[in-house]
């Protein structure tokens, strides 16, 4: 199940106590304080793992308490540190205050990245801490400082280089499933996506990633249809695909009412790089899809892209263009016989 939004509960361990102790053996004269200090109480650091693409973990596990430090103990033995509490993530998870402003305190984009974000307390000090040559004997030790506690939000961002936008029907999850591995659903009725879906693309021995999310239409900035909570997953592409249906009633009137939400919502998603393709070419004839280019060129001002995910017309132009404007974020493909040579089982 894809889940791109929780809200979970943090709590770094306490600090151990310190220990009042004094060394007590036979053939010792004199003794003296030898009480421990406590130990750290454990840090919270979220991780930014591959291999996850959901917050779906976050639904069913929604409290994270850290290990607090061991107490001191007698003979100068100092307490135990907390084990780090490591909370693993999908790469592009942004972590958020729970405040009205929903303030940043860190967003994980890479693999490996990690964030410390609560600090587990001090331990205390045992009485040996504080012997001195006028205190001698002392009986006084400290407690082990409380940990840091707080609610956070996660909110998921795929990672994509390209994006798919348009109505729903316009033909976004049937050109996934033509260019990539995915198995994105397809059906002859709006809204048949209902979550975001990636794919990636190898193309002229190069790959990058594709993400689909569900269809917009008029009024999405106000919660109509699925609303425009997913338009959050293409904010980090470079290229947005926005594809209109070439057998349409009014390709220019689909055009603008995504453009519009698009505006509405912000983000830089109106300013990024867009490639206007026109769908389901084989659908319609040839003079509907004509007057289709020559509108959509009056009102962008430039030459749209025919495709279809049936036939494969134009699909090859639609990559070559598309490859060009992601540019150093494809990365090389790498060969089926490469990774049988690099694969080992220990």
């Amino acid at each position: 199940m894809f889940l791109d939004q929780a809200k979970i509960h943090l709590k770094s361990g306490w600090g151990g106590d310190g220990c009042v102790s004094f060394r007590r053996e036979k053939f010792v004269e004199y003794g003296g304080p030898n009480g421990g200090d406590g130990g750290r109480g454990a840090d919270i650091v979220f991780e930014a793992v591959p291999g996850l693409n959901t917050l779906i973990d976050f639904r069913y596990t929604q409290h994270f308490k850290a290990e607090r430090g061991h107490h001191g103990m007698g003979q100068d033995r100092h307490g135990a540190a907390g084990r780090l509490l490591l909370i693993p993530v999908p790469v592009g998870t942004q972590i958020l205050a729970d405040d009205e402003e929903r303030t940043l305190l860190a967003d994980l984009t890479t693999v490996g990245e990690k964030v410390l974000l609560l600090k587990g307390g001090d331990g205390g000090k045992g009485n040996a801490f504080y012997k001195s040559s006028t205190n001698r004997a002392p009986r006084q030790f400290q407690k082990g400082f409380p940990g840091q506690e707080m609610s956070v939000w996660l909110r998921l961002k795929l990672l994509a280089d390209v994006g798919l936008v348009g109505l729903p029907n316009a033909g976004k999850s049937s050109l996934l499933n033509a260019v990539t591995n995915a198995h994105a659903k397809v059906g002859a009725y709006a809204f048949t996506t209902l979550k975001p879906q990636l794919g990636v693309v190898s193309h002229r021995n190069r790959e990058f990633v594709m993400a689909d999310i569900p269809g917009l239409i008029e009024g999405a900035a106000d919660g109509a249809g699925i609303g425009d909570r997913f338009l959050g997953h293409i904010e980090r592409c470079r290229v947005l695909l926005h594809l209109v249906d070439a057998s349409g009633e009014s390709p220019t009137r689909a055009y603008d009412i995504v453009r519009e939400e698009l505006d509405i919502y912000g983000a830089g998603l109106a300013d990024k790089t867009e490639i206007v393709v026109l769908t389901k070419a084989d659908a319609a004839n040839g003079r509907t899809v004509s007057a289709a280019k020559r509108a959509i060129r009056r009102r962008t001002g430039v030459e749209p892209l025919l495709a279809s995910s049936m036939s494969g017309e134009g699909m090859q132009a639609l990559l070559d263009t598309v490859l060009n404007l992601v540019g150093d974020r494809a990365v090389e493909r790498t060969s089926d016989a490469e990774m049988a040579g690099k694969w080992s089982p220990l």
